[in-house]
């Protein structure tokens, strides 16, 4: 990868310039355009050696004999990573997206979808948000004995919910023991999400603080084995998108409906965009993937700009961005979803 301090001052400017202007209006830029908005005074001639030598390096290229250049990829990751001169939103613009947040309902999955949703308006591009499956609130658990070896964990939700899971049980474990693993689980869980209850109940089995027989301590500890479950597979993630009809409003779909499409198979494999967005989850702040650089995209010739978020605890449990063409307003987007994604974690906080 080219580093943009090892670029002549001339070829910097230009480049960037001709990156700002290409953004701008998604058109290939030519050397007349370029002397006329340089702060230099360069003639079109002068430009075009520049331009070449770019070219030859692998940052620009000419879509159309006798056309200006556009950046490649590597020439966006560039000018994206060296050259991008990122604002912040404005006081009044973070305002309101706390405020049309903060309104979006009691639910995290309505915060999420109101968020995602935002962030399509705001870029006219898709938003995209992932997210564990949210732990709702047990009303009641109970066991109930089906056969030798077997019994079923039945929960009941705060909302409604009603799910069933079996286990094995002890050779032997009389009827007794199940009524009293539910009477124990639902003096702790009652009102409480399994994740926020469930370190504490096993920290009091293994200090033999439960009162609870050996048999009956087993059945606690493997019905909440079950109800964890795996815990960090793509399953338990869910993928919101929100404005994937902006994606066709773009110049480039108009005449590219073929690169649409493959975008659009693109959402649609969900587990390995959910993998993608996954790795935004490694880093502080915004994360930006730029078309073929990732397998997914190498069709599309499409970008994402994303950003984890966090919850109460300060642990990231989940990422939103933006999904769209390649020629996205970066310099717009990234404090965008960066503070969108900081606002969520004050709100759930």
């Amino acid at each position: 990868m080219t580093n943009p301090l090892f670029l002549a001052d001339r070829q910097r400017e230009i480049f960037r310039h001709l990156v700002d202007a290409f953004l701008s209006s998604g058109e290939p830029v030519g050397s007349r355009t370029l002397s006329q908005i340089l702060p230099m005074g360069l003639s079109p001639a002068s430009i075009r050696n520049v331009l070449a030598d770019l070219e030859t390096m692998g940052l620009l290229y000419a879509p159309h004999t006798s056309a200006g250049r556009v950046p490649t990829e590597r020439g966006l990751r560039l000018f994206v990573d060296g050259l991008l001169q990122v604002g912040e939103l404005a006081q009044p613009e973070v305002s309101d997206l706390e405020e049309q947040l903060a309104g979006s309902g009691r639910g995290v999955e309505e915060l999420l979808t109101q968020a995602t949703t935002m962030l399509s308006g705001l870029s006219r591009c898709a938003g995209l948000v992932v997210t564990a499956k949210q732990d709702t609130a047990l009303k009641h658990v109970e066991f109930v004995s089906l056969s030798p070896g077997k019994a079923l964990v039945i929960l009941v939700f705060e909302d409604g919910q009603v799910e069933n899971r079996l286990i094995n049980t002890p050779a032997g474990l009389p009827v007794s023991a199940l009524a009293e693993a539910s009477n124990y689980l639902n003096a702790r869980l009652s009102g409480r999400t399994l994740e926020d209850a469930r370190s504490g109940i096993l920290a009091e089995l293994e200090g033999e603080r439960a009162e609870l027989d050996a048999l009956t301590a087993k059945i606690v500890a493997e019905g909440l084995a079950t109800l964890a479950g795996p815990g960090n597979s793509d399953d338990e993630k869910v993928l919101i998108v929100r404005g994937a009809s902006h994606l066709l409003e773009t110049l480039e779909a108009q005449s590219d409906l073929e690169r649409i499409r493959n975008l659009f198979d693109d959402i649609e494999r969900k587990n390995e965009l959910i993998q993608l967005l996954e790795l935004a989850r490694q880093g502080d702040g915004v994360r930006i993937f730029i078309g073929s650089e990732n397998r997914l995209f190498s069709l599309s010739g499409s970008s994402i700009v994303a950003a984890p978020y966090v919850n109460a605890k300060g642990k990231v449990v989940g990422v939103i961005g933006v999904l769209g063409p390649t020629r996205l307003n970066y310099a717009r987007i990234i404090p965008m979803v960066d503070q969108t994604a900081k606002v969520i974690g004050r709100l759930l906080g």
